[in-house]
């Protein structure tokens, strides 16, 4: 497995949201630093990978929100989906009925592949948005409120999708 490493690729120019991100890939190489030994270890790094995710992932969330878009769209769908997968593979790596770490091991791979591409595009176009629109993450207000309010999003944000 390829760990990630944080890298100017993945910086979005929005400080609080690169912040988040460089902690995600920070918190996901030391869960795969602690692939090889001991499981506990492992599932202790994971978990405190997952907590993190459920802030970040609600954190840009609101974010969205905040800012038009559509309560159903696309990037926020990707959260759920990809926050029930880690959610999943953490509970067969914990119930003692199951004890089941390769789902979650998996996982951790498979997280390195998948966060550059959504950070890369999701994300970008999501800091594209907030800057037009003028969103102040620290306050939560926004500049023109106008530009936010017109037809909600329900797309990635991007030209891309939806």
């Amino acid at each position: 497995m390829t760990a990630l490493a944080w890298s100017p690729e993945l910086t979005l120019n929005h400080p609080q949201m690169d912040h988040t991100h460089e902690e995600f890939v920070e918190l996901l190489g030391a869960a795969a630093t602690a692939l090889p030994g001991p499981e506990p270890e492992l599932l202790a790094a994971f978990e405190t990978l997952v907590a993190h995710t459920i802030e970040h992932f609600g954190q840009e969330d609101r974010w969205m929100a905040a800012t038009g878009f559509a309560p159903e769209n696309c990037h926020a769908f990707q959260h759920q989906a990809v926050l029930q997968v880690m959610r999943e593979c953490a509970r067969q790596a914990r119930e003692p009925s199951i004890a089941d770490f390769e789902p979650l091991r998996v996982a951790v791979g498979e997280l390195a592949i998948w966060f550059p591409q959504h950070a890369q595009q999701m994300d970008a176009a999501l800091a594209q948005h907030l800057a037009a629109v003028g969103f102040d993450a620290a306050t939560g207000t926004l500049r023109e409120p106008a530009l936010a309010g017109a037809e909600p999003i329900s797309g990635c944000g991007g030209g891309s999708c939806g």
